[in-house]
């Protein structure tokens, strides 16, 4: 019985999970981030107070549009779910949905994937 009780716990997760992420579906060659945790102290164990912390870029891709022809040209999306990545400073909107903060922007503005 323990066996099932995890695997619906599981499910549960994972609906929800699914559920969330079709409530903001990205258009075109559009990414939705959620960015990761910023922190706290410098390398060299500096705490930094809440105003002077620098918005970090790095993210993870929650959901990805599904490319195709923008501007007349062919885009093939190269970021997937789950993929944490570095973007652009000022890139994307910022986007606020069920008490949690997504910013959606155009894949060009990904830099790298964190591999």
């Amino acid at each position: 019985m323990k066996k099932n009780t995890f695997k619906l716990k599981y499910l549960v997760r994972e609906i929800t999970k699914e559920a969330i992420i079709m409530k903001l579906v990205p258009l075109g060659d559009r990414v939705v981030l959620k960015q990761l945790v910023a922190e706290e102290t410098t390398k060299s164990g500096i705490v930094l107070p809440g105003q002077n912390k620098e918005k970090p870029q790095q993210a993870e891709v929650i959901a990805v549009g599904p490319g195709g022809v923008i501007d007349g040209k062919e885009v093939k999306m190269e970021v997937k779910v789950g993929d944490n990545v570095i973007y652009s400073k000022y890139a994307g909107t910022d986007v606020k949905l069920d008490d949690e903060e997504y910013i959606v922007v155009k894949q060009a503005d990904i830099l790298a994937i964190i591999e």
